[in-house]
């Protein structure tokens, strides 16, 4: 393995990416020395909970529903709470997100919303550009000396008052190939969770703040265990006070949302809330039952919030955090203001109303967007259905949800125009993540990584069982899709300069997601392939 950097670095840990200037201030030997003892600590961990993922697809595609866990009913039925919510945590209403770009981190802090969830997961490409950028930005933030100026030369700096920052680190099945302890990959939620909090922790404090996280992906109470026992390894090695890091989960997948009570219970030291991550929760559901032909999913489009499954998912959610004292948040509304065309934003608008309208009256706590143009929006209808700093106080005790809630498909058609939607998003997407670029405005739409999982999983579901069948009667066949790759890259080649469209990644990108959505076996991720392409 070649050594690229003459960074100081300690025993067995390799620095595989160039080192631009600034990143040996993110990159010192004490941080790394700490997330090197992340990784020797709890990587084998991380290993063992992807195998037993891999395991527990095995008994799903063999028929084994998921269920409530009878080993853990003691925890659902007895009375508990989650310890403290620190007093910048105890209204959420708006919460607005994004990647870790200088410009966006400055527009987000300044947007209005109460809390600006970074992201290095689903709308950050991991280049390692980014990521170690990414890190120098947020210590930045967080000392309140971040600035950046436009190529056209405008200004953005802080405002006085700014929204509270919560990190959201990758996933545990996502690994970053540009550092390595003892010669295995470093898991990527240690390098953004160690890094972060290792050189903010100190000035996190002295502002009356602390170290809040966002984490992805969750599949089981088990890989919570995990992140509790790192968060007490971080706080002990960083002489930090028992229980000063905070966290919210995202229940966004479809066994996560059978162990609610159960991931409270294990992070309950730690965990202010759980919030619906809808767009990796339909994700997840077409994945984990990507081969029952019982299971599969209409247009992307028809699957809404107000479907059967996913609000008795969002219910449940109010229900086992009001329950335990944490907050319910809600999920992100994908429409984006539209210039130009008022008719198509108000409509939008108005989608993003009752959406709001929607979670705000069930009982949720908070709720996100992607833009700060929604920020006011989102802010007034919950400031009028919710006058107090947050809901907890609202129980559902009448409320049942069962296996089958969780479970049932909602009713609904599959389109040609779904499908070839759900191509060109993708195409388009891809295009813009091995550029770079994880957060893209699509016809109106933000898209990340959760939203286009979606698109090309649906493509997949829709060729690989005999019921993928359109509105017009025809099979969603293999040959059908290559047809409409063709024309849909085409139409994209013809938008666009001749110039723009060798730049932009469109043909590799429609290489990468036509294999990815015709091969015989379910891909888990199209990023974790979509990562071999990048620098």
């Amino acid at each position: 393995m070649s050594q690229k950097t003459d960074l100081d670095l300690p025993m067995g840990c390799a620095v595989q990416g160039a080192v631009r200037p600034g990143f040996e201030s993110i990159l010192t030997r004490e941080a790394l020395e700490f997330v090197a003892e992340l990784a020797r600590k709890f990587g084998p961990r991380v290993k063992d909970l992807l195998a037993r993922r891999e395991a527990r697809q095995k008994e799903i595609d063999a028929g084994r529903l998921p269920d409530f866990l009878p080993e853990t009913r003691a925890i659902r039925e007895h009375e508990w709470h989650v310890t403290s919510i620190p007093a910048d945590l105890q209204d959420r209403r708006v919460e607005i997100t994004g990647p870790t770009d200088r410009k966006m981190i400055i527009n987000a802090l300044n947007s209005g919303a109460k809390v600006f969830m970074a992201d290095c997961e689903d709308s950050m490409t991991p280049t390692w550009d980014n990521v170690v950028q990414g890190q120098i930005n947020l210590r930045d933030a967080v000392a309140r000396r971040i600035d950046f100026t436009s190529p056209e030369g405008k200004q953005y700096k802080l405002n006085p008052a700014i929204a509270t920052l919560i990190v959201r680190p990758r996933g545990w099945h996502l690994y970053e190939k540009h550092i390595y302890v003892d010669g295995q990959q470093v898991p990527g939620a240690f390098v953004d969770f160690g890094l972060y909090i290792f050189h903010n922790h100190a000035e996190l404090k002295r502002r009356g703040t602390g170290p809040y996280f966002y984490l992805p992906k969750t599949e089981s109470h088990l890989e919570s265990r995990l992140w509790a026992e790192v968060f007490r390894h971080a706080e002990a090695r960083l002489g930090l006070a028992p229980q000063t890091i905070k966290v919210t989960v995202l229940i966004e997948t479809i066994l996560a949302a059978f162990e609610m009570d159960e991931i409270l219970w294990e992070l309950r030291d730690y965990i202010v809330g759980l919030n619906c991550g809808r767009w990796d929760y339909i994700f997840s559901f077409i994945k984990k039952f990507s081969r029952y032909p019982d299971k599969v999913l209409p247009d992307r489009a028809q699957v809404t919030m107000t479907t059967h499954f996913l609000r008795s998912y969002s219910k449940l959610l109010i229900k086992t955090c009001h329950r335990r004292g944490a907050f319910a948040m809600g999920g992100m509304a994908a429409q984006i203001p539209i210039k130009g065309d008022p008719a198509a934003n108000d409509a939008a608008i108005a989608k993003v109303r009752a959406d709001k309208e929607r979670e705000a009256g069930d009982g949720h706590d908070g709720t996100w967007v992607a833009h700060p143009g929604l920020v006011p929006i989102a802010k007034a209808i919950f400031d009028a259905k919710m006058p107090q700093p947050n809901q907890i106080a609202k129980r559902l005790p009448d409320l049942r949800v069962t296996a089958a809630d969780l479970l049932t498909v909602p009713a609904g058609e599959i389109t040609e125009k779904g499908l070839r939607h759900n191509i060109d998003v993708c195409i388009q997407y891809m295009a813009a993540w091995i550029s770079g670029n994880g957060c893209v405005p699509i016809y109106n739409l933000m898209e990340d990584a959760a939203t286009a999982e979606i698109s090309r999983s649906q493509v997949w579901q829709w060729v690989h069982h005999g019921n993928g069948v359109l509105a017009d009667g025809r099979r969603v066949t293999k040959d059908l899709v290559r047809a409409l790759f063709d024309e849909e890259l085409a139409k994209l080649e013809a938008r666009v300069s001749p110039e723009a469209f060798r730049a932009g990644n469109y043909a590799r990108a429609r290489t990468i997601i036509e294999a990815i959505v015709l091969r015989d076996e379910f891909t888990e991720f199209m990023t974790t392939v979509g990562y071999a392409h990048l620098a």
